[in-house]
C-alpha cells in the first residue's frame, strides 16, 4: 500500500454535483446566475464600503472583510464547480487541488470569526453606545480580523500538509465538485484516524471558540433589550442583529454538520448538496441581507451611482 504514494498523482478528478443529464443544463444555470451575482454583489460590497467616507465605520469595517471571505471561497470552488458541467473528465492538478483546499479552508475558517467579530461589533453598538466609537476604533477592528486570518491560515497549511502527505490507494477521483478535505477521507488506503481526529479537532476549535463568542455577545445584547423600556428602542435593536443573527445560524449549521459529524454519518450526495449551501448560497444571502436590506448602502450605492452617470455626462 504505500507504494501509492500521493505524491506520484499528478492530477485528480472531480467528478461534480451529479452524472444525471436531465439536470446538468438547469443546475448550470441555477448555479451560474447564483455564483455571479454573489461575486458582483461582494466585490461591490468591499467596493462601496472601501471608498464612501459614509461607511467608513466599524461596522461596515467587518462587513468588508465578510463580503470578502465569502468572494474568497465561493471564487476558490465556483470557477471549477462551473467548468464540472462541460468538461469531461474534470481534472485538477496536484497543486491546485492542494491550493484549492488551504484557501477555501482559509477563507471559510476566517468567515466564522469574522461573523463573531459582527456579533461582539452589534454588542457594543447596542449596549455601549457612547464610548462605541472609542473602543471600536481602527486599531481593535484591524486586531478582530487580522488573528483570524493568521489563525486560519496557520490551520488551513496544517490540514493541507498533512493530506497531502498520506498514502492512497491509487484512486484520484473525488467524489465532490472541489478538493474538500472530506472527500479525500475515502481515498485514504493509510489509517485515516490521525487526519480524522486532527479536522475534527481543528473544526471543533474553530466552531465553538468563535460561537461561543457569537452566543455571549447575543445574552448580553439579549439582556440589554430587555431592559429596554421602549418598545420602539427594543425593535430597534432587534432589527441591528437580526439579520446577523440569521447568517450565523445558517452558516454555523451547515459546517457542523460538515465537519463535526464523524465521517461514518456522511454520504456523498448530502456533503454535496451541504457544500453547495454555504459555499455558493450564504455568499449570495450575505450580499443580499447586508446591502439591499440596508438604507445606508443603498444610499451609498445611489451617491455613486450618481457620480458615475456625472462624470459619463
Amino acid at each position: 500500500m504505500e507504494g501509492h504514494n500521493l505524491t506520484a498523482v499528478t492530477k485528480y478528478i472531480l467528478l461534480g454535483i451529479t452524472d444525471r443529464r436531465e439536470l446538468q443544463a438547469p443546475l448550470f444555470l441555477l448555479l451560474l446566475v447564483i455564483y455571479l451575482t454573489s461575486l458582483l454583489g461582494n466585490l461591490g460590497m468591499i467596493i462601496l464600503t472601501q471608498v464612501d467616507p459614509r461607511l467608513q465605520t466599524p461596522k461596515y469595517f467587518s462587513l468588508r472583510h465578510l463580503a470578502l471571505t465569502d468572494l474568497g471561497y465561493c471564487t476558490t470552488v465556483g470557477p471549477k464547480m462551473l467548468g464540472n458541467f462541460f468538461i469531461h473528465p474534470n481534472t485538477i492538478s496536484y497543486y491546485c487541488c492542494a491550493a484549492q483546499l488551504a484557501l477555501f479552508l482559509l477563507f471559510i475558517g476566517s468567515e466564522l470569526f469574522i461573523l463573531s467579530a459582527t456579533s461582539y461589533d452589534c454588542y457594543m453598538a447596542i449596549c455601549n453606545p457612547l464610548p462605541y466609537t472609542v473602543m471600536m476604533s481602527q486599531k481593535v477592528c484591524w486586531v478582530l480580523v487580522g488573528i483570524p486570518y493568521l489563525n486560519c491560515t496557520f490551520m488551513s497549511l496544517i490540514v493541507t500538509t498533512k493530506l497531502f502527505t498520506l498514502f492512497f490507494c491509487g484512486h484520484n477521483a473525488i467524489s465532490h465538485f472541489y478538493c474538500d478535505c472530506i472527500p479525500f477521507l475515502y481515498l485514504l488506503c493509510s489509517n485515516a484516524h490521525e487526519i480524522e481526529w486532527i479536522i475534527m479537532a481543528l473544526a471543533e476549535f474553530d466552531l465553538i471558540s468563535s460561537l461561543l463568542m457569537v452566543l455571549v455577545s447575543y445574552l448580553l445584547i439579549l439582556t440589554a433589550i430587555l431592559r429596554m423600556k421602549s418598545a420602539e428602542s427594543r425593535y430597534k435593536a432587534f432589527s441591528t442583529c437580526g439579520s446577523h443573527l440569521t447568517m450565523v445560524t445558517m452558516f454555523y449549521g451547515m459546517l457542523i454538520f460538515m465537519y463535526m459529524l464523524p465521517k461514518s454519518s456522511h454520504s456523498s450526495n448530502t456533503d454535496k448538496m451541504s457544500s453547495i449551501f454555504y459555499t455558493l448560497i450564504i455568499p449570495f444571502l450575505n450580499h443580499l441581507i447586508y446591502s439591499l436590506r440596508n438604507k445606508d448602502v443603498r444610499c451609498a450605492l445611489q451617491r455613486m451611482l450618481r457620480k458615475v452617470c456625472s462624470i459619463c455626462s
